[in-house]
């Protein structure tokens, strides 16, 4: 469940960044926001569980940084 909707927030970053680079800053900004404060919750956890926590939100906010540079990136190559 979690990773589907991991997933398909890459997948909106991914659309927004390619459609409108300027706009999907906000988006990203917002899951960023999201991921964090997961992160930090999830950092506060007792033991191994929660760098696995921690870790987890930190890879998802890194894959979705990564699909949102990718759809701008690939806009910047359009030849119009």
């Amino acid at each position: 469940m979690v990773i589907g909707v991991v997933v398909g927030i890459c997948v909106l970053l991914l659309i927004l960044g390619f459609l409108v680079p300027r706009l999907s800053n906000h988006a990203r900004h917002g899951t960023d926001k999201g991921f964090g404060l997961g992160q930090r919750a999830g950092s506060k956890a007792p033991g191994p569980i929660g760098t696995l926590l921690s870790k987890s939100f930190g890879k998802s906010q890194r894959a979705a940084d990564k699909s949102h540079s990718t759809g701008k990136s690939a806009r910047e190559k359009l030849p119009f």
